[in-house]
């Protein structure tokens, strides 16, 4: 069927785009910046037993390489700003305290880049964990501030690192919360979600709505405290 004849059939109006037609991602080379920490860690674990191309990025480039070699699965190890050039897309994974100062520094090498940040603004104190409002709205709507060539998106929030680094666990039922202002940006975020077994990615906004997905870790903490468990997040009739 034609263009013209899908108009005519839906009333003069475009078919809407399916939301489940995704990009081919697998020859995207994913960069983890904080890839030694955990979450990082286990993001580029995932990705590249998916079969990704991925590099994790350190501020030392020493750590980054025994981190590399102990992923295994053609994981490279460089610096941070090398793993920026070298990457498509670059998962911003450090911790909240040093966000800003990284982003910063990296500016120019992350240039052009899709950018996924995955950092949540939490503080902690005797009651637990607590959400933290930073001055722009939200961490990822700070790397935007920051990045000003770069394109920002916001994902991975909920997952727990203990489930992303256990080889034991085949596959991750849970869906990824995606938010970003460009819908072919948010696809491939999804799409890359998606090479994980078990889990989906699923577009929930712009980026000035990252804020509630950010604070929301803080009571997936709580839940998990008192649970004793690594809970994520379905989101059902979707």
């Amino acid at each position: 069927m034609t263009t013209d004849a899908n108009s005519a059939a839906t009333g003069g109006k475009p078919k809407p785009k399916d939301p489940w037609a995704l990009p081919d991602v697998s020859g995207l080379v994913v960069g983890v910046l904080g890839g030694t920490g955990d979450q990082g860690r286990g993001l580029a674990y995932r990705l590249a037993a998916a079969g990704q191309q991925v590099i994790v990025g350190s501020r030392d480039a020493a750590r980054a390489g025994a981190a590399a070699a102990e992923l295994g699965r053609g994981v490279r190890g460089l610096a941070n700003d090398e793993c920026a050039r070298a990457s498509d897309v670059v998962i911003v994974a450090v911790p909240w305290e040093g966000h800003a100062a990284t982003l910063k520094a990296l500016a120019a090498d992350l240039a052009g880049k899709l950018v996924v940040d995955c950092v949540n603004p939490l503080g902690f104190d005797k009651q637990g964990a607590y959400a933290i409002r930073p001055e722009e709205g939200s961490a990822a709507e700070q790397a935007a501030a920051l990045l000003p060539d770069s394109r920002v998106t916001a994902a991975f929030h909920h997952l727990s690192a203990v489930t992303l680094q256990d080889p034991s666990v085949a596959e991750i039922e849970t869906d990824v919360m995606v938010l970003g202002d460009s819908r072919a940006d948010t696809d491939v975020v999804q799409a890359l979600a998606a090479r994980i077994p078990g889990m989906r990615g699923v577009y929930a906004g712009r980026l000035r709505n990252a804020h509630q997905v950010e604070s929301l870790v803080a009571n997936l903490i709580s839940v998990n405290r008192r649970y004793k468990a690594h809970a994520g997040l379905r989101l059902a009739d979707v």
